[in-house]
């Protein structure tokens, strides 16, 4: 080495001559890298962010089985076109999903509806009108107890009630007026008979009650004939009952003295047992 080399020598020198040398092989290193020799070992953790990734560039064989979960999806990331026929199952629909809008007009049909799936309260007032009725479907049963049979036996404790009025002119002493009433409805059996003078009751006959005295009362199984007005009848035996059966009773009232009018009327009550 001749001395004017080393006279030029120094430290500086000798390290900026060593930096050049670096600079210039790790370009030549990193220019001359072969195609895919860099993989997951040379890259640092973290050293792929999101601004390094081409737009398109994850595609759907880069993600792992069940690699997007829930809390990666954005608002509206799901439309109906993501969505597969049938994937939407029962047990997937969280409780009240269905609401009423969200059912097509005509989408329930009847054999979606289960057995006794339309209860009293869910028909709407006046749902049911005349021509829903099929006909012969309303039978005495389902009558109430407000309303009379139409051809079946009057029902245990109601009550069928009326007036009567028998009478005429006696010709002689022991003339016999007679007159007679139908129930408007069968009963199951002839009920037991009494006739009570004006103002009279009993247990089985406890009066004429309600609005304007016009309400006769009958206890079950029994028929009571109340007299509000007599003239001119035997005392012993005023007014009887005869030919008393389950369709109704016949009244026979009796003179005591001759060229006479004698009669009796007033209402009566029969309650079935």
């Amino acid at each position: 080495m001749s001395r004017r080399f080393l006279k030029h020598l120094n430290y500086p020198n000798v390290v900026a001559t060593i930096a050049l040398f670096i600079a210039m092989g790790g370009a030549a290193v990193a220019a001359g890298l072969p195609k895919n020799s860099v993989g997951p070992r040379q890259l640092k953790p973290g050293a792929v962010t999101t601004a390094k990734l081409q737009r398109g560039a994850v595609k759907a064989g880069k993600l792992a089985p069940k690699a997007v979960i829930a809390g990666k999806l954005g608002a509206g990331a799901v439309l109906p076109g993501n969505i597969v026929d049938g994937g939407v199952t029962t047990a997937k629909l969280a409780n009240s999903a269905v609401i009423a809008r969200s059912i097509r007009n005509g989408s329930v049909t009847t054999n979606k509806l289960n057995n006794g799936a339309v209860t009293t309260e869910k028909l709407a007032q006046g749902a049911v009108t005349t021509p829903i009725i099929a006909n012969g479907s309303i039978t005495p049963g389902k009558l109430s107890n407000e309303f009379g049979p139409l051809v079946a036996p009057l029902r245990s404790g109601q009550t069928l009630r009326g007036v009567f009025d028998v009478g005429a002119v006696a010709q002689a002493s022991g003339d016999e007026a007679r007159a007679a009433q139908t129930f408007q409805f069968p009963l199951l059996a002839a009920p037991t008979a009494t006739v009570l003078a004006k103002g009279q009751t009993s247990a089985e006959c406890p009066g004429i009650g309600g609005g304007n005295a016009q309400t006769p009362q009958a206890a079950p199984g029994h028929l009571c004939v109340y007299v509000t007005e007599s003239a001119n009848l035997v005392a012993s035996d005023q007014l009887k009952v005869e030919n008393n059966t389950r369709l109704g009773f016949g009244l026979v009232a009796t003179a005591d003295e001759a060229t006479k009018p004698f009669y009796a009327y007033g209402q009566w009550a029969v309650t079935a047992p």
